[in-house]
């Protein structure tokens, strides 16, 4: 009984630091990134609601968040995809540079790492991992690449 409440009050601590947080929040792009699955990749892992894929994807920015500042800071920002689906996209502004010239209305493309979440998921991860064990991710908008 009681890892039945640590294992749930562990999974309630987590959903709500990425409802809350959103730090946990489609083309295929030769030369960037390696071993990337493409747009197929992210359909399939916000269907069967899969955390830690590691995706590409495209849309258009729908709404820019304030930065997320508490911890490692992240420049936050809603994408729709063509599908019509939503995602936070959280990225780390410590790690990558930020994307000061992003607007509503602004096309994106990105690699990251999918997490789900009730309200469509979150894309991190979008960035070079400074340590080397964590497959590199991006952000592509307006012929800059960010990592």
């Amino acid at each position: 009984m009681k890892r039945v409440l640590l294992t749930s009050a562990v999974l309630a601590a987590a959903y709500a630091c990425v409802t809350l947080c959103g730090r946990l929040a489609p083309t295929p792009n030769a030369g960037v990134g390696s071993g990337s699955m493409g747009d197929g990749a992210l359909v399939g892992a916000i269907a069967d609601r899969r955390t830690g894929a590691q995706v590409r994807g495209e849309g258009v920015v729908a709404r820019l968040l304030p930065d997320d500042n508490d911890g490692s800071r992240h420049q936050r920002f809603i994408v729709r995809l063509g599908s019509g689906q939503t995602l936070l996209v959280a990225h780390n502004i410590d790690v990558a540079g930020r994307i000061d010239s992003l607007g509503v209305g602004d096309r994106v493309e990105f690699s990251g790492e999918y997490e789900w979440n009730p309200k469509g998921g979150v894309i991190h991860w979008t960035h070079h991992d400074p340590r080397g064990r964590h497959e590199a991710g991006w952000i592509r908008h307006g012929g800059k690449t960010y990592r």
